[in-house]
């Protein structure tokens, strides 16, 4: 059998029951727009020509000018939620019915649930992978959801080993890679989507949009997304944000596997270098947006002050 059709054997098996979840998918003209159609035949389809020029728009959904035809999609004809897949289709992010993106982080809970409910895990409460830069309240209501958060650093070079040494149930990121154990520890956007979307659709069969679906994890902090910064000197500015940050209170936790990440009682910091691209990135989450605002100006002057 042709090595298509048997991955496309394997991911039906997987299939939730998707009726009566009216959703859009945009492929970003590349690799999902092998698969989507096979898969997701009801849905509302957009840009699943591949085509390594990207002409439709960037194959990075991070960006949001990326996520602009899904959302507008999503909006003009009243569907439940969209679907957007990175170019080689590892990574898959989401909109709400309003056409918000949904920062992926949120939705580790979510993939835990749906993937706890079809693997039937043998263990008392699975390990599920999150990385450095993941909300409080994801890993908060992991904990509550009777999983094991472990806390690994940012990418999939560390991702996929620390899941198959743990033997983990699943895991997520920031950047929107879901991690599998019965996927070999890989990533895979198609499977996160069939699993997310499995659970959109539950919510809507109980009355209940994805939006309200996901607000008692979004609602628990205010999360300043991930900022970047060019500076000339990254370690300088890292002890300069670290110093900054002794103001905010006592710290009730340390995380250094990857930048730092500060943990304070109604809220946290990570500061890091990328490992990709020429900047400093920082992340604050805080119980209120006015509560964050003040932390982020306080740290983005401590960045700039050279």
């Amino acid at each position: 059998m042709e090595a298509r059709e048997r991955y496309l054997q394997w991911m039906r098996a997987r299939l939730p029951d998707l009726g009566g979840l009216a959703v859009g998918i945009d492929c970003s003209n590349g690799m999902a727009g092998l698969l989507v159609p096979s898969l997701f035949p009801a849905a509302h389809v957009l840009n699943d020509v591949p085509d390594g020029h990207f002409p439709c728009h960037s194959p990075n959904p991070l960006k949001a000018e990326a996520r602009e035809q899904i959302a507008a999609l999503v909006r003009d004809r009243g569907l439940d939620c969209g679907v957007i897949f990175d170019g080689d289709a590892d990574r898959a992010m989401f909109v709400d019915e309003t056409g918000a993106f949904v920062q992926p982080d949120y939705l580790i809970p979510v993939v835990a649930q749906a993937t706890r409910a079809f693997v039937r895990p043998t263990a008392a409460r699975p390990i599920v992978l999150h990385d450095v830069r993941t909300s409080r309240g994801a890993i908060e209501t992991l904990r509550e959801q009777g999983f094991e958060p472990v806390m690994v650093p940012v990418g999939h070079a560390f991702a996929k080993p620390k899941m198959r040494a743990l033997g983990a149930l699943c895991g997520g990121e920031l950047a929107g890679h879901y991690y599998f154990g019965e996927f070999f520890g890989c990533d895979s956007g198609i499977l996160a989507a069939m699993r997310i979307l499995g659970a959109v659709a539950a919510a809507k069969a109980r009355g209940e949009t994805f939006s309200a679906l996901m607000r008692p994890i979004v609602s628990r902090y205010a999360n300043s997304g991930e900022l970047n910064f060019r500076v000339a000197d990254k370690d300088a500015a890292i002890a300069r944000v670290l110093a900054a940050a002794r103001a905010f209170g006592d710290e009730t936790g340390r995380s250094e596997i990857d930048g730092v990440r500060l943990e304070f009682a109604d809220g946290w910091v990570n500061v890091r270098k990328s490992n990709t691209e020429p900047y400093l990135r920082l992340l604050v989450e805080r119980r209120t947006a006015e509560g964050l605002a003040d932390w982020v100006a306080a740290l983005e002057g401590a960045i700039r002050d050279a």
